[in-house]
């Protein structure tokens, strides 16, 4: 694995074999056994460049990890310190994602130059066992698991619009009011959608007027003043701390949900995991949500 890693790297056999101290035939018999042992091409070879396939490239971050484990284990076995390195590969909501945690990330590799970061956001729940993530940031209720979870702040869920929505149409008092507003939802279904609000309040069944897939688009339609959109408060808070937009019906509003930073939990966390989950908790903590 070590030897395919810094062919993969080196993109040249013999520039792998000159800094493993090898000779050109004995890496690539070392890669020719990898290749039989999965059963899968890793290189496309020609007489000028040496490229990986998908599945090679696959492998690679595998086996980057793999090695980054191995190295640590033979630390812990000797006695030192485990320091962080190899692959660290977080996920979080996308705008969360984007907004909070590339520059918390970004700052955490320039400390620690032996990590390499891998960022993967989704609005929607991923398996961080099947899909190989080590880190997770989490907006909701956690269901109960086998991992270990940090409560770093919470956000609200908001109603919004543009001061010039307001002027025109006014503003609701009640949830019930929503029914005579123009509405935009995150979603790409066409079926009636209901808003929920505090316990005691019937939730709201809407008749949307328009449907967006991201809820970076429909945060864009309510900017400029077309309607009203339901947002978590992170995702807009620029634009209401530059008057772009304006919540309203707060008193109604839904209990907080919690931010968690979440991983697997084990005896043997990494060290790049156990840096990270305390660096990135403190800076979420800091910022007050």
């Amino acid at each position: 694995m070590r030897v395919f890693v810094k062919v993969a790297e080196t993109a040249s056999f013999a520039q792998a074999a000159r800094q493993l101290h090898m000779s050109a035939p004995a890496v690539t018999r070392a890669v020719a056994s990898l290749e039989e042992a999965t059963g899968a091409r890793l290189f496309v070879r020609s007489t000028r460049s040496v490229k990986l396939t998908p599945s090679g490239s696959r492998y690679a971050d595998d086996c980057r990890r793999i090695l980054g484990d191995i190295d640590e284990a033979e630390a812990s076995a000797g006695g030192s310190h485990a320091t962080a390195s190899g692959i660290l590969t977080i996920t979080a909501p996308v705008l969360f994602g984007q907004i909070y945690v590339i520059p918390i990330m970004t700052e955490f590799l320039s400390l620690h130059p032996a990590v390499t970061g891998r960022a993967l956001f989704f609005d929607r729940m991923v398996n961080l066992v099947e899909e190989g993530i080590d880190v997770a940031v989490r907006i909701g209720h956690l269901q109960d698991s086998d991992q270990q979870a940090v409560r770093v702040g919470s956000v609200r869920r908001v109603v919004c619009g543009a001061p010039g929505y307001f002027e025109r149409h006014g503003e609701p008092t009640t949830p019930a009011d929503l029914a005579r507003h123009v509405t935009i939802v995150n979603t790409g279904s066409s079926a009636p959608l209901e808003w929920h609000f505090a316990p005691g309040h019937a939730p709201v069944k809407l008749h949307p007027r328009m449907y967006c897939n991201t809820v970076g688009a429909s945060i864009e339609a309510a900017v400029t003043g077309w309607g009203l959109s339901r947002t978590l408060s992170y995702q807009v808070a620029e634009h209401l701390a530059a008057g772009r937009l304006k919540t309203v019906i707060e008193e109604y509003e839904e209990e907080p949900l919690p931010i968690h930073v979440v991983h697997v939990e084990g005896r043997h966390v990494s060290a790049k995991t156990r840096a990270f989950v305390d660096f990135v908790a403190q800076k979420i903590k800091a910022l007050g949500l």
